[in-house]
């Protein structure tokens, strides 16, 4: 590996957990460049500024997500909310490995910082807004009743799913602190909001 790229790979590892502790707007240059070990002059001969080496662990961040955690699988699937406890699970486990991305995620998804949102908006906007089109796609095979609108239906289960991630994000400061009960309560409920979906909640169909 060239070493101009492994010494950038180096900085936005060493990057990472500052970010992470500091959020984006409470961390310096020289914090960083304390980390990396390196002077604030080379961390800008790698990246032009801090919203640069900020951007590019982004994309650091969401790469290895995205290879670890394959979501352009979930199609493949054969049940759609065994999957969404499956893959649920697997990106917990994931995040919980390496808490220090997912909280550089978590600030952009949550509390994007004033001076990226429009860079972010424009580099990652069709990200966001295609969070959900594989898990659409999944969903397409399930046979619903007649009258059932697909569209509404998956709107409900997407509504149902960023609930618990939101509350998940709330109550979670610290991903090394959370305990299995925790897991498992969270888990237990949100597929018992599943099962009310899939299966309705009054006896009365007339």
């Amino acid at each position: 590996m060239p070493i101009q790229l492994y010494a950038r790979k180096e900085i936005l590892e060493a990057c990472l957990s500052v970010f992470a502790r500091h959020g984006y707007k409470d961390t310096s240059t020289g914090m960083l460049a304390e980390a990396a070990g390196i002077s604030k002059a080379l961390i800008f001969h790698h990246f032009k500024s801090k919203k640069t080496l900020y951007l590019s662990l982004l994309d650091h961040c969401f790469e290895k997500a995205r290879e670890e955690l394959r979501v352009d699988t979930v199609p493949d699937y054969e049940d759609f909310f065994e999957a969404i406890d499956t893959y649920s699970r697997k990106k917990l486990d994931y995040f919980r490995k390496h808490p220090d991305e997912i909280k550089l995620i978590y600030e952009v998804y949550y509390s994007t910082p004033e001076e990226l949102k429009e860079d972010i908006a424009k580099k990652y906007g069709h990200v966001f807004a295609s969070k959900y089109e594989v898990w659409e796609r999944l969903f397409d095979k399930v046979p619903l009743r007649n009258g059932v609108d697909r569209k509404n239906a998956f709107e409900l289960i997407v509504i149902t799913l960023e609930h618990f991630e939101n509350k998940f994000v709330a109550e979670v400061t610290d991903l090394s602190a959370i305990d299995d009960e925790y897991i498992e309560n969270m888990f237990t409920k949100m597929n018992e909001f599943c099962a009310m979906i899939r299966q309705g909640i009054s006896q009365d169909h007339t």
